[in-house]
């Protein structure tokens, strides 16, 4: 074999080496994409039930508008938020306070047995109980392609070429400090 040969295939080699390793990256980039895209199909789930479950619950607990006005301008914020990926932060910033607030209204009406047995508010609470299940399973999926591309950025040799193609690890949806916490009913039934 003669060196052009030898050095043509080495060449190669290289090359599609190179490739592999810019497909991989591509592809754990766009699977994060992808997770991310079913966790916003899960919110948008969750805020479209939100003025449902307000607008019953509004009936009869005329104790909680302050909370039910929070909600509604939370949910106002993230709705305006473009869902693309690169709004992530504010998001996942917004929806922690979101999902607090729900929390907060879900406790409260236990304290109001009509609302507790209207039907209809029955029902909702149970569809929100489901989003939050789907929520729950979209950011595990998330935070596992999320997890996969930070070491694709992180470990040599696919971070040079992360570096190159400037492609990010991105935050890992996880609970705030204040949804760690236990709810303490106490608080919201006073």
């Amino acid at each position: 074999m003669s060196i052009t040969l030898i050095a043509l295939v080495a060449a190669a080699v290289v090359i599609f080496w190179a490739y592999g390793i810019y497909v991989s990256l591509i592809k754990t980039r766009n699977k994060t994409q992808e997770a991310f895209s079913a966790i916003d199909v899960q919110l948008k789930k969750r805020y479209d039930l939100i003025p449902n479950i307000l607008t019953i619950a509004q009936k009869y607990m005329d104790h909680e508008r302050g909370l039910m006005e929070e909600v509604t301008k939370l949910r106002t914020q993230v709705m305006g938020i473009p869902s693309s990926f690169e709004n992530i932060d504010r998001k996942i910033a917004l929806d922690a306070q979101i999902a607090q607030k729900m929390g907060q209204i879900m406790v409260a009406v236990e304290n109001y047995p009509q609302v507790k047995a209207d039907q209809t508010m029955i029902t909702a609470m149970q569809t929100y109980n489901e989003v939050e299940e789907h929520i729950a399973a979209a950011r595990r999926f998330y935070n596992s392609a999320a997890n996969e591309l930070k070491n694709a950025v992180e470990i040599f040799p696919s971070s040079f070429f992360a570096r190159m193609l400037n492609i990010k690890a991105v935050d890992f949806f996880k609970a705030e400090e204040k949804e760690r916490q236990a709810v303490n009913a106490a608080d919201f039934l006073k």
